[in-house]
């Protein structure tokens, strides 16, 4: 095989830039093969695209059609596991844009289904092939950094208005989407920061539901997490801050690194700090440090990374960016910071996925209906 051919299940936001990479020439070794959407008016844009590429109304029909290799799954949240599980039954590979799933119990199942079949599952982390956050990865992973103490990551720069709200009828409503700010737009950021820090062991959450946008799901959170050796955290995400801020900083016991404005800094102490604090022989001294501009390689390669390193593990078994077990980790964060904030209470990892399940299927149940606007966003700088 010398090209993956790849069907595209949802052509909204996402789906679309996906085509138009694809088509670009971006990613050599997948050939688009097939797309679906529910929409009319999104299958008309993709014959515009690529008037012979074959179109489906419905993303069930698009893998039954035996057209393709793999499916890129880029569609409302709930029919993430669903549209896997089916395409793994049909033998196809699965790449899953983020989330993988509302709730970890739906995810795991997916997993079992991919183990199943044989065939790859990737996850659409794209931030991870950010050369800054690769770096960050690289330093606290190796222990450059120090015993962990403190985690912070301020990431409020996600702004949205309240027509993109009432762009889809599935937006931002506990039935449509699962959730707001945690589920949408911060998948990435969880992730990131559960691969770099490691899950925390309990988090004390507050998700404030439509507090900035006629919304019934949170776009403003702020929580604090303990970890399993003693180190403490703190994450704040909004979708009503203008400016914004993106500001993501972890201390460890031999310096500090800090990621923000395109830059990762890392003041870097000359002895760990601990044995400082005990043989330091004046009140006010602190640590000698140096300050480092971390030199990384420069590549950013987002969507397209992805994607292509997806094609190169099916075709020559190169490794993935992330595959869907690593779907696990930022979605068991948000599931955990939501059903805090909705027991009003500290919830220790791993927490009760059943429980979890109940309290969502509440909220499901009383979910307003709203008519979607129907309109399709560029997605172009926003992540």
């Amino acid at each position: 095989m010398e090209h993956m051919k790849l069907g595209i299940i949802g052509v909204g936001n996402m789906g679309s830039s996906h085509i138009q990479n694809i088509l670009a020439g971006k990613t050599p070794e997948i050939h688009l093969a097939a797309a679906a959407d529910r929409r009319e008016d999104r299958r008309e844009w993709v014959k515009a695209q690529a008037p012979e590429l074959p179109v489906f109304s419905e993303g069930s029909q698009l893998i039954e059609s035996g057209l393709c290799d793999a499916v890129l799954i880029a569609v409302p949240h709930y029919q993430h596991p669903v549209l896997a599980q089916e395409a793994f039954a049909k033998g196809l590979h699965v790449m899953c844009e983020k989330p993988a799933g509302v709730y970890t119990k739906a995810v795991k199942e997916m997993n079992a289904a991919a183990e199943k079949s044989g065939k790859v599952f990737g996850m659409m982390f794209n931030q991870r092939t950010n050369c800054l956050y690769r770096a960050m990865h690289k330093i606290v992973r190796s222990g450059e950094l120090g015993e962990m103490k403190r985690v912070n990551w301020i990431i409020t720069d996600w702004y949205r208005t309240q027509i993109y709200y009432d762009s889809g009828d599935w937006r931002a409503t506990w039935a449509g989407e699962g959730g707001g700010v945690l589920l949408n737009q911060c998948p990435h950021q969880l992730d990131l920061l559960q691969w770099i820090c490691g899950l925390p062991q309990r988090v004390r959450a507050f998700c404030q539901e439509g507090k900035w946008h006629d919304i019934e799901v949170e776009d403003d959170v702020t929580a604090y997490l303990e970890f399993p050796n003693g180190a403490t955290g703190v994450f704040v995400t909004t979708t009503g801050d203008a400016p914004g801020t993106n500001r993501f900083e972890v201390t460890g016991t031999l310096g500090k690194l800090v990621c923000e404005d395109g830059r990762l800094r890392f003041w870097k102490l000359k002895e760990d700090e601990r044995a400082f604090c005990k043989t330091a022989k004046e009140g006010f001294s602190k640590p000698e440090m140096e300050e480092i501009e971390v030199e990384t390689d420069g590549e950013n390669p987002q969507h397209v990374g992805v994607l292509n390193a997806f094609a190169a593990n099916i075709l020559r078994g190169e490794p993935l960016v992330a595959n869907g077990r690593e779907g696990l980790g930022g979605l068991t964060l948000s599931n955990a910071m939501h059903l805090s904030s909705w027991l009003d209470q500290a919830v220790e990892i791993p927490f009760d996925e059943d429980l979890f399940l109940r309290e969502l299927d509440k909220r499901r149940a009383s979910s307003r209906k709203k008519e979607g606007a129907g309109i399709t966003f560029s997605t172009e700088g926003s992540y």
